[in-house]
């Protein structure tokens, strides 16, 4: 075991993350930060269940290098298929006081403040949908709540085309929304299970009923993430406060660089790594 000091470190296998991570530096600005995108490797969305959670477990342990005490797994697919058994098979081995969080959890508890029917909708990758974890989770905490979902294969590549505001972008963005909603039109939430998605989200306000509130994960993870820092003030201490933010990617730097500055505003440090 060891008390390890360092930054809050960030990890997806693209670029989405990235929307979690500012959303988080906005609210948390004093703290250091670290980006690890698996570029190279993605998408994680059609993988299985144990690739997943390999290349996961190598992108933590590299943050982990970076003397991180915190990783959070800002990717739904791997926060569904790699999150737990992380948690709870490796951590102990590897350094029993890091913590490793995911972004599905978050989401689910704030989920029941905003529907008034029960009955909640959930835009994801296909990986995310075929692992259950939101109807699972739902169920836990709110088995009241019933949950449709929607994979939605074409968001992903139309976002890291930069293709997402073009007029060809609408008819994706229709098709899967009238598929969720003519599921069951009772739904009045619905959560965008992909770090992707929010850049499609004017999108999703034109083609979805105005009844419906939708809900971004971004802020939801941030005033998660201050929330846990204020309950654990040991884990709060080791967490190093000057502000910066570094990038590293699987694929190539001036890439990332190219690709990232759809989602995230600022100058980039950008660092390869294998």
């Amino acid at each position: 075991m060891s008390n390890v000091c360092g930054p809050i470190a960030f990890f997806d296998s693209g670029y989405g993350g990235l929307t979690i991570m500012d959303s988080v530096r906005k609210l948390l600005p004093q703290y250091d930060y670290v980006y690890l995108g698996d570029n190279a490797r993605n998408p994680y969305g059609t993988r299985s269940f144990d690739v997943v959670y390999q290349y996961t477990l190598e992108c933590v342990n590299k943050l982990f290098s970076f003397d991180s005490p915190l990783a959070i797994i800002a990717c739904n697919t791997a926060s569904a298929k790699a999150l737990r058994t992380i948690q709870q098979n490796d951590l102990p081995h590897i350094d029993a006081s890091r913590r490793v969080l995911g972004v599905i959890r978050p989401s689910v508890e704030a989920i029941g403040e905003y529907t008034k029917t029960g009955y909640v909708g959930v835009f994801a990758t296909q990986g995310t949908v075929d692992s259950l974890s939101y109807p699972m989770e739902l169920q836990k905490l709110r088995p009241d709540i019933t949950v449709v979902q929607q994979a939605c294969p074409m968001w992903v590549p139309l976002v890291e085309n930069s293709e997402y505001q073009d007029p060809g972008a609408d008819y994706f963005v229709k098709k899967y929304c009238d598929a969720l909603m003519s599921q069951c039109p009772k739904i009045d939430v619905v959560i965008l299970a992909c770090t992707h998605y929010p850049l499609l989200l004017s999108k999703i306000r034109q083609y979805l009923p105005k009844s419906v509130n939708i809900i971004c994960q971004g802020d939801i993870v941030a005033k998660s993430l201050e929330n846990y820092l204020q309950r654990h003030p040991e884990m709060e201490e080791r967490l190093t406060k000057g502000g910066t933010v570094r990038f590293l990617t699987t694929e190539n730097p001036h890439k990332f660089k190219f690709t990232a500055k759809v989602f995230f505003k600022g100058d980039l440090d950008v660092q390869q790594i294998i």
